[in-house]
């Protein structure tokens, strides 16, 4: 047996204060599904595959999480990271998400992605990529 070191990623984790709401939406916006939740953590995953699998998305309880501001102020909880996603049509994928809890961001500085936030204030982008969609190498879909 091999010893080689063997490094994938297995999720993209956003602090909050209630994980499996979190889930809940994400877990509707993509039509993914939540293999795994207990009150500290909880993850959402493509349907039918098991948790680790595939890459996800986890949520971790931070009871002293706090939003941050969006775009960048001086002195105020900064973005450390955003997950963009890859939409065939962007003014149906936002008027989804905001169906889906999201609210659009006031400032926007693209005609190319939409900046929204989730219902515990993390940014996220919808991307408009339609030609990825189309691309044979494009997996996720």
């Amino acid at each position: 047996m091999e010893d080689k070191l063997k490094i994938k990623m297995s999720a993209f984790t956003l602090d909050c204060k209630d994980p499996h709401e979190l889930a809940e939406f994400y877990a509707v916006l993509l039509k993914w599904e939540i293999p795994f939740y207990d009150e500290q953590y909880a993850v959402v995953g493509a349907p039918g595959t098991k948790q680790g699998a595939y890459p996800g998305i986890t949520f971790q309880r931070n009871p002293e999480y706090q939003p941050p501001v969006w775009p960048e102020e001086p002195e105020a909880q900064q973005q450390m990271a955003h997950i963009d996603f890859a939409v065939n049509d962007l003014e149906k994928a936002v008027e989804y998400a905001t169906q889906c809890g999201a609210t659009v961001a006031r400032q926007q500085f693209s005609d190319s992605w939409t900046v929204l936030f989730d219902p515990a204030g993390h940014p996220f982008c919808l991307c408009r990529m339609k030609h990825v969609f189309e691309s044979p190498h494009f997996a996720l879909l």
